[in-house]
């Protein structure tokens, strides 16, 4: 796990503030305003440019209007790509009343604990597959060998009908 958090830590570039504009629509998603700015060269101003990114909550405990720190993470997603920090500055119901916001060794945890049962979902999906695959191909020799033991013994049956006196 340790290798993990050293990857994350790596990837981590920065981290972004911003408000949530939206939150309780989406299972476990909410929409961050990031504040940015954009020059205008024929005004020679700047303007207000604010991005939205789509943000994972995993234990649902933020609130529209929440000032929180979001970095980036795995894909969640298709559009999911950053995942909540911590909050910042709540709006509403305190901290104290919501769920926690898990660390980043929670949600590596979190995320190896799934994708262990997944690893073992997949593996003893396979074997029960092999296990069909398996009695399909003894079913088919069984059938075949029978078929066969059939044909010898009309065989047999034949010769021992056809004589020598039958033979000109």
């Amino acid at each position: 796990m340790s290798s993990q958090v050293a990857k994350a830590a790596r990837r981590v570039t920065h981290e972004l503030h911003g408000v949530v504009v939206s939150a309780g629509l989406m299972d476990k998603t909410v929409k961050v305003r990031v504040g940015g700015q954009k020059w205008n060269k024929i005004v020679n101003k700047w303007f207000a440019d604010p991005k939205h990114y789509l943000v994972h909550d995993p234990n649902t405990s933020l609130r529209t209007g929440d000032v929180v720190s979001i970095v980036p993470g795995w894909p969640t997603s298709q559009h999911k790509r950053h995942v909540i920090k911590h909050i910042i500055a709540p709006y509403g119901t305190p901290i104290t009343e919501r769920p926690p916001v898990p660390t980043l060794e929670e949600r590596i945890a979190d995320r190896e604990a799934k994708k262990a049962a997944k690893d073992e979902r997949r593996a003893a999906r396979r074997q029960e597959e092999e296990s069909k695959i398996q009695e399909e191909k003894r079913l088919q020799n069984e059938k075949k060998e029978a078929k066969r033991r059939a044909w010898e013994a009309a065989q047999e049956k034949h010769k021992s009908q056809t004589s020598a006196s039958d033979v000109d």
